[in-house]
């Protein structure tokens, strides 16, 4: 009766990994859409409690991106290692066409207030922040990352909408973060 029960403990279990592998992921009525061709975001909207991602072009909506976080995502990024996504306003300052992550689009985290307040702890405030696609080898796993918060404090999206952002996003964009 032990090894039964066990038995369907383990079958159970097995159901549950598959169901939550196979189950939908969240709306792909947006996500296949391309943007115009001569589109400039300049203007990136984050709302973490949504897991959302809004790009304009000045006050118009171009487009909305499902997103993954920190693996710690409530509250503002305060120190090295918290897993969390910062809030606040912040710029793209950077590209990286090498990453470790397929692409990435650098923000300006740690500001000047970020860092004050790390040292007033005695830490460090971290930093290297990005809007990042899958870690390289694993792009097959596509919107399936989007089932968890995975990330070091990072924002991600799939390898295909990083080569968007990447094209896309104007250099000093402003991306405020919201809670």
């Amino acid at each position: 009766m032990k090894k039964f029960v066990l038995f369907l403990m383990g079958l159970t279990g097995l159901a549950g990994v598959i169901f939550w592998w196979w189950k939908p992921i969240s709306s792909l009525e947006n996500a296949a859409l391309p943007l115009p061709e001569n589109a400039q975001i300049t203007r990136l909207l984050v709302l973490k409690s949504e897991r959302k991602m809004l790009a304009y072009e000045n006050n118009q909506l171009l487009k909305s991106y499902d997103i993954a976080l920190g693996f710690n995502p409530i509250g503002h990024k305060q120190f090295e290692g918290d897993g969390k996504t910062p809030e606040g306003i912040y710029r793209i300052n950077e590209r990286n066409p090498n990453s470790a992550y397929h692409k990435n689009l650098g923000i300006s985290y740690p500001n000047q207030q970020d860092k004050d307040y790390a040292q007033s702890q005695g830490k460090s405030a971290g930093g290297l922040i990005k809007i990042h696609g899958i870690k390289n080898g694993l792009g097959a796993i596509g919107r399936n990352h989007l089932r968890s918060d995975w990330t070091h404090g990072c924002i991600a999206v799939t390898n295909e909408e990083i080569d968007e952002l990447f094209r896309y996003v104007i250099h000093n964009a402003e991306i405020e973060i919201r809670p």
